[in-house]
């Protein structure tokens, strides 16, 4: 078990400093004059050539690149994200603000996919086939196919226009996350519903099963210790991968309910070619998407020990 963590905080080191290198090196060759947008995003206004000179000097723009990569990552390495080209303040405080908004709502619509999901595949695999099945598979289907902005807007129309029982827009009070949870959650739950069910089913249909029902064993038990750790190795699979997605669709849903978080964080530094906090965002991501699949890969292990061997 030792050489098999050591082995994915290995490749996790690889992932992360492959990561690091494309987001520094995309943004440093990305069209346009970053000093220039800096400047206009710092001012306001169009500025003469000589502070858009000094600016470009001051965020080390005139640098090669290696040199500036290296002055990034060399504090960064210690925990230091550096300060904004264009306010100067240091990143990691306004980046944590941001996070404290964008982490609740992604946890809330991950609740939502697992509360919906799971009821809804096991009532579908209770009949296979059945109105139920048939339901619980439609229902999942167009799930998938609505796209996250509008289904987001849907519910805007319903909740927060027509009914008048939630609000739509920002994140002042604990109401304010429900429609966003639902808009994002709903997503993941179709997608969580197709690939339980089918794991049940294709567990439950495992040539050995009849042998422990011949025998006598429980049918709670061959479900518990048989079906249930069968079914959920592609479930696991399949939650971490939403959770890209869930990264991908906060953004569009943060903008569509005018909630403060990491999309706007990321948008606003996209736009004012603020490096620092663009690649403070990207890494974080990384971490977060790196330490997702190091719990994937050891919640495979304990599922099934053979996987790693």
């Amino acid at each position: 078990m030792i050489q098999f963590i050591a082995i994915l905080l290995q490749r996790a080191v690889v992932v992360l400093t492959g990561a690091a290198m494309a987001t520094f090196a995309l943004l440093w060759h990305a069209p346009g004059d970053p000093a220039l947008a800096i400047a206009m995003a710092r001012h306001n206004a169009i500025v003469s050539t000589d502070v858009v000179d000094l600016i470009r000097a001051e965020a080390g723009l005139d640098a090669g690149f290696w040199s500036a990569f290296q002055a990034w990552i060399t504090p960064l390495l210690v925990g230091d994200f550096g300060q904004s080209s264009v306010t100067g303040r240091d990143v990691w405080p306004d980046l944590v603000t941001a996070v404290s908004y964008t982490m609740p709502l992604a946890l809330a619509a991950l609740m939502v996919g697992l509360m919906v999901s799971v009821p809804l595949a096991l009532v579908a695999t209770l009949h296979p086939g059945g109105w139920l099945d048939r339901g619980a598979v439609a229902l999942a289907s167009i799930g998938v196919a609505i796209p996250a902005f509008w289904l987001g807007l849907l519910l805007i129309l319903l909740f927060a226009v027509h009914l008048g029982w939630l609000p739509a827009m920002g994140a002042r009070t604990p109401q304010h996350i429900i429609l966003p949870a639902l808009t994002l959650g709903l997503g993941v739950a179709a997608s969580l519903t197709r690939i339980l069910r089918s794991g049940i089913l294709e567990a439950r249909d495992q040539p050995f099963l009849p042998a422990f029902r011949r025998r006598g064993v429980a049918h709670r038990n061959i479900e518990r210790d048989h079906v249930t750790p069968h079914a959920a190795i592609p479930f696991v699979t399949v939650f971490g991968l939403e959770l890209a997605f869930l990264l991908e669709g906060l953004v569009v849903v943060e903008v569509i309910f005018a909630r403060p978080g990491l999309a706007g964080f990321l948008v606003t530094a996209i736009k004012t070619r603020d490096f620092p906090k663009v690649q403070a965002v990207v890494l974080v991501t990384a971490v977060v998407f790196v330490v997702v699949n190091l719990l994937i890969d050891l919640i495979y292990r304990n599922l099934d020990p053979r996987i790693g061997e």
